[in-house]
């Protein structure tokens, strides 16, 4: 906050330093077509002590536009308010002017109103405009601060949408696999397969701990989501026995690449419910990263049944991969892609493109 103080008052210098400068530059020119002997030091020092002036004034005129808003009365009062205070400052400062002047030159202050009244011509203006440009930039100030609040508590607001979808994203993984993987080690304790269920148990307290570690986390590495989803694949792989294997082929520049946490065991497990389980052989899934042109190009491909019609398309997409192109969607928009391809009986790939964050 006393940064964004100092800043504030560092721009309000240089903006009417700038002003001065190309206002001194502007009469110099003017003036030197009848007094050529002028020097632009001169006219600087004059026009720098207007510019002062409003300089020290912007403040008091920024709390006068938030006390007195142009919209009062029905915008008569504030814009009358603002109006009258303007001449007011302008006839002062000119009429300041012409004293100083008048006593610097040993002159008589008798014809004070003849010379005011003489010498007044279009330039003393200038005045206004300042006085409006500072009303007018108080409003664009003000006007920008709303937008960069409202953008923050947008951003506030998607962060906690995101945080809501990944935890409701683990909440459908954990009941069914909890419980596929509870009853798998069951039977492998009805059946004294005791060290098979104590690796099995020993793996999902392993998962477990990861995904509680990264519950409030919104983006991890590729390097931590295959982590996260080799334990996962190695309880999968118990429960189905030698039906199922996994091959995994990651680029070491992928493995860095900064995903959404959760991307993607949804896919790998769409890949295992829907394309290895339904046939009667051994499975094989596909989990391949790769970064090019800036972009990382994931893909979690099966060699099932594949999809047949479009009925089919919408129940293999289900809730998990429904998400996952709903999240993508709302981190990335029109940065991020989505492809599900399929051939009945050549099985089914699912190709995600996303900017390569490190």
């Amino acid at each position: 906050m006393q940064e964004n103080r100092y800043t504030k008052w560092i721009a309000l210098i240089a903006v009417w330093t700038v002003v001065g400068l190309i206002l001194s530059t502007e009469v110099f020119f003017t003036v030197r077509v009848t007094r050529p002997e002028i020097a632009f030091w001169d006219v600087l020092a004059s026009q720098y002590a207007r510019v002062g002036l409003w300089a020290l004034l912007t403040p008091v005129v920024w709390w006068l536009r938030r006390v007195v808003p142009l919209r009062m009365g029905n915008w008569f009062g504030g814009v009358g308010f603002h109006f009258s205070l303007s001449l007011l400052i302008m006839l002062g400062y000119y009429l300041a002017r012409i004293l100083f002047v008048m006593v610097r030159e040993g002159e008589s202050l008798a014809a004070f109103w003849n010379v005011a009244v003489g010498n007044f011509f279009g330039r003393n203006l200038i005045d206004l405009v300042f006085y409006w440009a500072i009303i007018g930039s108080g409003y664009t100030f003000e006007i920008y601060r709303k937008y960069k609040n409202e953008q923050i508590k947008a951003a506030q607001l998607e962060s906690r949408l995101v945080r809501t979808e990944l935890s409701s994203l683990k909440q459908q993984l954990h009941p069914h696999f909890l419980f596929n993987t509870m009853n798998t080690i069951s039977v492998l304790v009805r059946e004294e397969r005791n060290t098979e269920a104590v690796s099995l148990l020993s793996k999902l307290s392993a998962l477990l701990r990861i995904s509680l570690d990264t519950s409030r986390v919104e983006e991890v590495t590729v390097r931590q989501e295959m982590e996260f989803l080799e334990r996962y694949i190695d309880i999968q792989k118990m429960r189905f026995a030698d039906r199922l294997s996994v091959d995994t082929d990651i680029s070491s520049e992928a493995l860095e690449a900064r995903i959404p946490n959760l991307l993607l065991q949804p896919l790998v497990e769409n890949a295992i419910i829907h394309g290895v389980a339904p046939k009667n052989g051994p499975g094989r899934v596909r989990v391949a990263g790769v970064v090019k042109d800036g972009r990382l190009h994931l893909e979690v491909a099966d060699d099932g049944l594949g999809i047949d019609n479009a009925k089919n398309v919408r129940s293999r997409e289900g809730i998990g991969l429904s998400n996952t192109r709903e999240r993508l969607a709302r981190l990335y928009g029109a940065h991020s892609q989505l492809v599900l391809k399929s051939e009945p009986g050549q099985g089914t790939t699912v190709s995600i493109v996303l900017p390569c964050r490190i």
